[in-house]
């Protein structure tokens, strides 16, 4: 891991971001936001998964009003997603977002950027200037349309510039495409070239299973160079499964509040129990848990003590059960039939000590 790059700290409503802050996870729901209930109802799945600021949709009118009563209705930071129409960035403004997001490739410039800018400074919004390879304005387009990471992060660093001018002092950045390699070099240029905290993302990633390797890949390569502030994992899926993504790829980095990280073997022909369905059904059992916890799930005797060891709690499996381990000690055998409830009620103990209850 590199140096994490200093950035300003912003504060997007109670949850802060850059200057060293904990990396925070996002997430965009997808129900129609003018449907508050249903909204609410997925911000809550999304809370409860360990997301840390919402982002919603503003289509239209009907969407914009009722923000306030999403708003309301959470403690989550919402952020409103606005392109095309101005009216809908300072009528979210109104409605009391914590922050807005606009894409200089959608947006016209001129005044109705100033007048968006003078809105959410005086009511202390946050703007996100969000640049996608796929709306990139026409000027910055190569032959055929191609768009090159440098153009992007000058798309970025522009629009930021010009918010900036108007007198915005809570500004965030994103340069998303969605191939790997072009993302981390925008974001490579626009670390460089700015303070201003980054929001970093692989775009249209793909479905569950490819999308979250694609992501892992770009988004965890972009924070093993020190750069990003907070993440969110763009999966055509549900929103939660985004949650759960960005949490693992912080885990795997040692950054923010991660939560509890199973590792396990990957089975070979020494392997004595059932590894792959015990794994699982750990997983599922602590993935409500917020607090950092490390399980092992082993099941030969090449690594599985030594895994086990190493691990807050674990277990080193056989033909004749398995071997618990906690804070490297080891405390009993467990006979076959009761290995996920021991392993289980260890973990509850644990977290009951670290303040959870589950």
């Amino acid at each position: 891991m590199t140096g994490r790059f200093e950035t300003r700290r912003i504060m997007l409503g109670e949850v802060p971001v850059g200057g060293g802050s904990p990396v925070s996870v996002q997430s965009m729901t997808n129900t129609d936001t003018a449907d508050v209930g249903a909204t609410l109802l997925q911000i809550g799945e999304l809370e409860a998964a360990g997301c840390d600021i919402v982002r919603v949709a503003v289509p239209d009118r009907d969407a914009g009003e009722a923000l306030g009563r999403i708003v309301a209705g959470t403690t989550l930071p919402v952020v409103a997603d606005i392109h095309f129409d101005y009216r809908l960035a300072l009528l979210a403004v109104e409605q009391g977002v914590a922050g807005i997001r606009i894409n200089p490739g959608t947006m016209r410039g001129g005044s109705r950027l100033e007048e968006i800018a003078r809105a959410a400074e005086a009511a202390g919004v946050v703007v996100r200037v969000g640049v996608n390879s796929g709306s990139l304005e026409k000027r910055l387009r190569g032959p055929g349309g191609k768009v090159e990471a440098a153009a992007l992060a000058e798309s970025a660093l522009h629009g930021a510039a010009l918010m900036e001018g108007c007198g915005v002092t809570r500004l965030k950045i994103s340069v998303k495409a969605s191939d790997v390699p072009r993302t981390i070099e925008a974001y490579r240029i626009v670390a460089r070239e700015s303070a201003w905290p980054l929001h970093v993302g692989i775009t249209g990633a793909g479905t569950l299973w490819s999308g979250a390797i694609r992501s892992a890949v770009g988004i965890g390569a972009i924070l093993a160079q020190g750069i990003g502030d907070t993440i969110r994992v763009s999966l055509t899926a549900q929103p939660v499964e985004e949650v759960r993504v960005g949490r693992k790829i912080l885990a795997s980095l040692d950054l923010g509040e991660a939560g509890p990280q199973v590792i396990s073997c990957p089975t070979c022909a020494r392997t004595e129990i059932d590894v792959i369905g015990l794994a699982v059904r750990v997983e599922k059992a602590i993935e409500s848990y917020r607090a950092p916890l490390t399980v092992a799930v082993m099941g030969c005797p090449v690594n599985g003590p030594g895994e086990a060891r190493e691990a807050d709690v674990g277990i080193a499996g056989g033909r004749d059960g398995a071997v618990l381990f906690v804070a490297g000690e080891k405390i009993r055998h467990v006979p076959p039939d009761s290995v996920f409830d021991e392993l289980i009620g260890e973990i509850r103990k644990l977290m009951r000590e670290r303040g959870e209850s589950g």
